[in-house]
């Protein structure tokens, strides 16, 4: 199942099925969209969210007596479920992306009494059949709201939604919508999901980035790659705000002489840079850089920002989405932008 995926059926082991079932941590229930991977990798790509989570999300949602909710991502279809036993009949919609998922839980939730509209389909379009709602809430991440979440939300009303960006996934965005299509929050941190399926991007640094005829540039870094990348996830949540298209991966011993490396792309794979740690000094890394960008030039300036301003912590963040669909990141008010990088 995978290097840190375990197998477990209620059949094989039911104390151990009750067990995962009820702890207060993610459980995976589908793996590669649901094929069979033969001898491939292995990776989730739906799951059960931890209950502490769930109800985390669901406090922040304000929900209301006669609320009427749009859920993006049905999966098991047990927030949904909690949704409609909160809201009362003909006020939840769900929407599953994955016809075999939805189909599943819509059997489930009717099993249990509660029979939300179940929809099969892209949960990032507006459904036809689905009037205004006063709540929005995603079970999936997006690197961008989609419009149609903001169009089919009365004014006043709230979006939930799971935030990443290429750089960290992490966290949540809460907005309120005006009545001129205009929706505007804050973030809050602690929060880690799947991406939506459709804001995917499927990179490989040698097989879609870097190519032989290449000729990158060539610097000396003094900022370690591990600061942008360690343990300090408010630095890696604003540096992923600010870079908004960068994403990063790590490469072991990939040359002689190079114990690691830090490769950084865009997500249309026209620019990369590589930040090079030679195993004996931490005060020098060798960096090269190709493209119209200099990625690692943008990292830094991000990270001596997020400095500069104290450091802050993604509560202090928030976005405003304009109504042609422009997202803008912000510091602690709306009219104060965090700075752009390229």
């Amino acid at each position: 199942m995978g290097e840190d995926l375990t197998p477990c059926s209620y059949a094989a082991d039911p104390a151990a099925w009750l067990q995962t079932a009820y702890a207060d941590d993610p459980v995976i229930t589908q793996i590669n969209d649901g094929t069979d991977p033969g001898d491939g990798d292995c990776w989730p790509s739906s799951s059960a969210s931890a209950p502490s989570i769930v109800f985390r999300m669901l406090d922040l949602l304000n929900l209301a007596d006669g609320c009427r909710a749009l859920e993006i991502g049905t999966g098991t279809g047990w927030n949904a479920g909690l949704l409609s036993h909160r809201l009362g009949p003909g006020l939840v919609t769900t929407v599953e992306v994955d016809p075999v998922l939805a189909q599943q839980a819509a059997r489930r939730l009717k099993d249990v009494g509660l029979e939300p509209t179940v929809i099969s389909g892209d949960g990032a379009v507006n459904h036809a059949a689905a009037a205004s709602f006063d709540r929005v809430i995603a079970t999936c991440s997006v690197r961008d709201v989609p419009r149609a979440w903001v169009e089919q939300t009365r004014p006043g009303g709230v979006i939930l939604t799971p935030w990443e960006s290429p750089w960290f996934c992490y966290g949540l965005l809460r907005l309120t919508v005006d009545g001129q299509g205009r929706a505007s929050g804050w973030f809050s941190p602690h929060s880690a999901f799947m991406l939506m399926r459709n804001q995917r991007t499927d990179l490989r640094i040698y097989r879609d980035v870097v190519r032989d005829e290449h000729v990158p540039t060539e610097s000396i870094a003094r900022l370690s790659p591990w600061a942008v990348t360690g343990d300090d996830w408010a630095a890696q949540f604003a540096i992923g705000l600010m870079t908004r298209d960068v994403w990063r991966t790590w490469h072991d011993n990939p040359v002689e002489g190079v114990t690691s490396r830090l490769w950084l792309a865009t997500t249309d794979a026209t620019s990369w840079a590589a930040v090079d740690w030679d195993g004996r000094t931490d005060e020098r890394f060798m960096v090269w850089e190709h493209g119209p960008r200099r990625l690692w030039s943008e990292v830094e300036a991000a990270y001596h920002w997020w400095r500069h301003v104290g450091s802050p912590d993604p509560t202090r963040f928030g976005m405003t989405i304009t109504p042609d669909g422009v997202h803008t990141p912000w510091l602690d008010a709306p009219d104060r932008p965090i700075p752009a990088l390229n």
